[in-house]
């Protein structure tokens, strides 16, 4: 197996991950607005990573599975719109949304490097196909970073100076 088979390998199960975690949190977070509605179009965006790669993979003789699992339905959805709702009288949940939001930039930026390395190697190998791929999506990474490390400068000092 290739470098790129394996960057495209990483980078499909990031994004997979990564909108995956994206729709747990809107979830975990449904009292809060603007982190379930963000959240939730973000997911989008990488579940669309996901099918391009798969896209891509398949140019490249690869079979990256199939597309992220729909969590928005189904008992798992009740219950964790319950735990959301239960969630929200407590003053533990912003500890919980700061943890969350770390995780989700970390996963971000573990992707944008993927993609950084993606777009390196299609360079080197004249691939314009890979390099249009990295180039489309790589900035909505930079993007989901970017919205995660806002949402922790402004939530941790009215979350942690409560305590």
């Amino acid at each position: 197996m290739t470098g790129i088979e394996l960057t495209l390998r990483a980078l499909h199960h990031g994004e997979r991950h990564l909108a995956e975690e994206l729709t747990t949190v809107a979830e975990r977070h449904r009292t809060e607005h603007e982190i379930h509605h963000v959240a939730t179009d973000l997911a989008r965006w990488s579940a669309e990573h996901v099918r391009l790669l798969a896209d891509a993979g398949h140019d490249h003789g690869l079979d990256l599975g199939d597309p992220p699992r729909d969590s928005s339905y189904g008992l798992l959805s009740a219950l964790r719109e319950k735990t959301a709702e239960a969630l929200g009288r407590r003053p533990e949940p912003g500890l919980l949304l700061l943890r969350d939001l770390r995780d989700l930039h970390l996963d971000a930026a573990r992707n944008s490097l993927h993609w950084e390395m993606l777009a390196q190697a299609a360079q080197a190998t004249r691939d314009d196909g890979l390099l249009a791929l990295a180039s489309a999506c790589h900035p909505q990474t930079l993007r989901q970073m970017r919205w995660t490390n806002t949402m922790v400068k402004e939530l941790s000092p009215q979350i942690l100076v409560s305590l």
